[in-house]
């Protein structure tokens, strides 16, 4: 029977050390991903970026190469909005929360946890210290641009509302980023940069939702894997900035799990 999925994770008997460098024999062996689509259109990215997703009994491992002339990247504070300028981005789904990071070329990260508000019950999974709604970094989101006319308070998802959590760290996250040419130097052309990434499936216990930790043979998740390009025409930068995915949405908005690419893990 042929697969549903969108990408094959194959697992691996190894563990790899996360820092960037996908020219690893690991990765190397590894099933590489098509060329990234425009998130609206499907046509082919203006860059050629890709992945590969690979994994242990302990790891989670997903790599991006991504084709850039003049790598640029300015945010080096962590939980920075990295999305304001070029990044890439891995989101994982787990039903009624997900999870997203964001990295620039200088390797500086961004985190946000988020839950659908009509799952955050009281006394259940989510009420938990870790998730406490009158802390500071906690937010209700309603989605990309979406807060205008009769969607302002819930957005157009129709699950409507998400609590974010702008201050959570996914426990044992590594990433690391190599540069094949000078950063922030646009007299230089440049080839690009890799972006390596390592999750302890441990770390993944509520967006599993009961799933194993690791998964078993044919476990499908549901991932966004993406870029966003800041460019400037002309002087003036380019609004929405393109956006670059494994499967195209349809339409400019990275906050719909339902339109993300369905992994499955092989053995």
């Amino acid at each position: 029977m042929k697969s549903t999925s969108d990408y094959l994770a194959k697992k691996i008997s190894t563990s790899i050390t996360v820092d960037g460098n996908l020219k690893k024999e690991v990765w190397q062996n590894a099933t590489w991903s098509k060329r990234f689509v425009d998130m609206v259109t499907g046509a082919p990215g203006i860059y050629d970026t890709r992945t590969a997703i690979l994994w242990n009994d302990d790891f989670l491992y997903i790599g991006f190469e991504a084709e850039e002339p003049f790598v640029d990247a300015r945010l080096t504070e962590r939980d920075s909005i990295i999305f304001l300028e070029n990044d890439l981005e891995v989101f994982i789904d787990g039903e009624d929360c997900y999870y997203e990071l964001e990295v620039n070329a200088a390797n500086t990260i961004y985190e946000v946890f988020f839950i659908w508000k009509d799952a955050f019950d009281k006394g259940g999974k989510f009420d938990i210290p870790q998730f406490d709604v009158h802390q500071k970094q906690a937010y209700t989101f309603g989605g990309d641009y979406d807060r205008t006319g009769a969607s302002f308070w819930k957005g157009t998802h129709p699950r409507g509302i998400r609590w974010a959590f702008t201050n959570y760290d996914l426990p044992g996250l590594e990433t690391g980023v190599q540069v094949d040419g000078k950063i922030n130097d646009p007299t230089h052309v440049d080839q690009g940069w890799s972006l390596e990434i390592g999750i302890p499936w441990q770390s993944l216990k509520l967006l599993a939702n009961g799933r194993s930790l690791p998964p078993k043979d044919g476990d499908i998740w549901k991932m966004f894997l993406g870029r966003f390009q800041k460019l400037l025409t002309s002087g003036k930068e380019v609004h929405p900035h393109p956006a670059m995915v494994l499967n195209a949405h349809g339409i400019y908005d990275t906050h719909l799990p339902e339109k993300w690419s369905k992994i499955e893990f092989t053995l």
